[in-house]
Formats: C-alpha cells, sequence, structure tokens
C-alpha cells in the first residue's frame, strides 16, 4: 500500500504541486530577474522567502537559462566570515559543474590559491579554505566576483538575511559591495532580508550606497481563503477532513505566519485518520504540543536581554500594539524607569529582531513568542 505523502512541507524544496499560492510574487520575482534587476525580497522571518526563491529558481526559465548561488549569511559576524561563506556558495554552486569551471576558481582565487585542498581520487581542488586563510577580504571579493564575470551563464546570487552586514564592526562593507556590484556584467542579486525596518533603510535610504539599486517586493502572509482553499483541498484528497474554524484558529493564533500554519497544518493531517475531520479541539493541543516543543529555545531568547528590556517586552506583549512607547502613561501603566530607558530598550529589542515596528507600531516579532508569553506571565 503506497503511504499518502504529507502535503504540509516545512522543511527543503516543495514540490509545485504542494506550493501554496505565491502566483503572483512568483511572477514578480522570475519577471525581475529575467529583466537582469536586482531584487530585495522582505518578509517576516518564518513567511517563506527562501522557499519562494527555491521555487522560482526551479522554473525551467530560471533553471536552465542561469547559474543560481544561495548564500545565508545570518550566522555571520564579520566581513571575513561573509567573504567565507559567499566563496563557499560560489565554488559549490558554480566551480563544481565543470573541470573547467573548478580551475577557473582556482586561477581567479589567488589570494586564497594557497589553501585549497586537492582531492587525488578525483584529480580535482576542493575548497578547504578556513576563516583564517582569508587575509585581506576586500582583494578576495574582487577576486570572486571577477569570477562571475566568467562564468558562460548568467549568475543570480540570493543573499538571505543581508541586513546581517550592517552588524560587521568594519563600517564599510555597504559601501564596498555596492560598488563592486554596480560593475558587474554577469550577474544580479537578491537581497532577502526579515528585519524589514533595517532593510528599508539600507534600500530606501538617499544617504545609503544601495539607494534605489534593486526592486522592491514584500510577502505578506497567504490570503486566508486561498490558504483556506488549499489545506481543506489536500485534506479531501487524502480522505480526510478539515473543519473550516480549526484553520482558522491556527491561522488567527500565528497571523498568518506561512511556516507555522504549515507545520500544525502538517501535524494535523498526520494525527487525522482516513474517514476523520480534524476539530478545533485537535489543533488546539497541536498548538500546546508546539509550544512546548519550542520552549528552550524561546527561554534562551530572553536569557541574553536585560531586565529593562524584558519589561518593555512584556509591556508591548500586553498591550499588543504600542504606538507611544515613551509615552507618559504607557510608561507609568507598567512601571516601566523611565521613557528615555524604554527607548534604548526598544533600539535593542529591534535589533534582536524580538520586536518589530510597522507604522511607527510595535509589536511582539514571533507569533510563538507571543503564546509563549501567554503561558509565561501572569
Amino acid at each position: 500500500m503506497v503511504k499518502n505523502i504529507n502535503p504540509f512541507v516545512v522543511s527543503g524544496k516543495i514540490a509545485p504541486a504542494y506550493f501554496c499560492d505565491r502566483v503572483q510574487e512568483a511572477m514578480q520575482l522570475e519577471k525581475a530577474l529575467d529583466n537582469q534587476l536586482n531584487v530585495v525580497l522582505t518578509s517576516p522571518r518564518r513567511m517563506g522567502k527562501t522557499a519562494l526563491v527555491d521555487f522560482v529558481f526551479d522554473k525551467p526559465g530560471i533553471k536552465d537559462e542561469y547559474v543560481t548561488i544561495s548564500v545565508d549569511i545570518l550566522h555571520t559576524t564579520t566581513f571575513r566570515e561573509f567573504i567565507l561563506v559567499l566563496g563557499t556558495a560560489v565554488f559549490e554552486s558554480v566551480a563544481t559543474k565543470s573541470e573547467k569551471l573548478r580551475k577557473q576558481f582556482v586561477t581567479f582565487l589567488k589570494s586564497l590559491s594557497a589553501s585549497f585542498g586537492y582531492d587525488t581520487a578525483l584529480n580535482m581542488p576542493t575548497f578547504d579554505v578556513k576563516l583564517g586563510d582569508v587575509q585581506n577580504p576586500e582583494y578576495t571579493l574582487a577576486e570572486i566576483f571577477s569570477y562571475l564575470e566568467h562564468v558562460d551563464k548568467r549568475c543570480i546570487v540570493v543573499i538571505d538575511e543581508f541586513q546581517q552586514i550592517t552588524r560587521y564592526p568594519e563600517k564599510n562593507v555597504e559601501a564596498l559591495l555596492r560598488t563592486h556590484i554596480q560593475k558587474l556584467a554577469n550577474a544580479n542579486f537578491v537581497f532577502s532580508g526579515s528585519q524589514r525596518r533595517l532593510m528599508e533603510e539600507m534600500f530606501f535610504s538617499s544617504k545609503r550606497p544601495f539607494y534605489q539599486s534593486a526592486k522592491s517586493l514584500r510577502l505578506e502572509p497567504i490570503a486566508y481563503d486561498v490558504y483556506l482553499d488549499f489545506a481543506t483541498r489536500h485534506f479531501v484528497e487524502a480522505g480526510k477532513n478539515m473543519a473550516s474554524e480549526a484553520f482558522a484558529h491556527v491561522y488567527e493564533v500565528f497571523q498568518g505566519v506561512t511556516f507555522y500554519v504549515q507545520r500544525i497544518m502538517k501535524d494535523a493531517f498526520a494525527e487525522t485518520q482516513l474517514g476523520q475531520t480534524c476539530d478545533k479541539e485537535t489543533v488546539n493541543q497541536l498548538i500546546e504540543d508546539f509550544i512546548d516543543e519550542n520552549d528552550s529555545r524561546l527561554r534562551e531568547q530572553l536569557a541574553y536581554i536585560t531586565e529593562t528590556q524584558k519589561e518593555l517586552l512584556y509591556a508591548i506583549h500586553a498591550e499588543k500594539q504600542v504606538q507611544g512607547i515613551t509615552s507618559t502613561a504607557f510608561n507609568k501603566k507598567y512601571r516601566l524607569r523611565s521613557p528615555s530607558s524604554s527607548q534604548s530598550a526598544a533600539i535593542k529589542l529591534l535589533e534582536y529582531d524580538l520586536i518589530t515596528r510597522k507604522e511607527k507600531c510595535y509589536s511582539i516579532s514571533d507569533p510563538l513568542m507571543s503564546l509563549w508569553l501567554d503561558r509565561k506571565i501572569v
């Protein structure tokens, strides 16, 4: 007997049959890349930016015509780390495609040539470079981009969590990258980021190097009706049912955030037997189990912030949305230390992505964190 495939995918590439909506966004992204435009792609975390990029990269018009390179820099803290991650991604995505490209890579990256390994069995170089080998990151960056210029297909480079470069101790990274990128004739970039405020400052402030250098594309939650139809259809096709109020509850508590809705739907699909209906009580228990599963991670996030920052976080959580965090009334209501300390705490909480600001309103960034705080704060 063939086992039912769970259609609610939460990791890895998503087959077109299990990809929910994003029709317009995928069309816009593919069109922009075909027109050789750089794109700045923003959304809150877990909304599906990486899945969308992978989905578009797998389309024949992109897959067959371009070399695609994906770089995740969230974990990087210095420009040298950025160069190492970028170099590794270019080697793995481009240089490994042919012996010619592999040899060219070694030839172009003279600053790292002494650090390359060699596989005697395959008779080819390997990218065995360590962080300490990157002695002149600016020069190595120029070499990497020079190599991309000589690849026989046009390159598309997606840099995930691009706002991370603003936290590097080196102060000229934005200007340096912009200078090199604007000179490239054989590559375009997707700058993906989950911290909208930082990304907007980088690309839409006239004082910043990347000002108006990329087409803007923002992911919002998938429309409720579209998502409900998608979930219901996959349950029905598997001989199961999903109560509309059950899906509505999941969508509401997780504010339409794609990863969380997908995860609870995945668990609900597995929990529901043939001929049965998944109801609100079932998904509510699955949500509680999911909160328990993430308890340690959420505790750890709060372990590194100060008491003043926690006090403000709890106050914002209590209000759901706050416009005047420096107002006397708000600070007095929650016994906060002072408007100035609240302002300083907010800056740090935004930096840590624990809160977000939209149209001058502050709220908790992660709906799962909000659910967890509902349990912990009396």
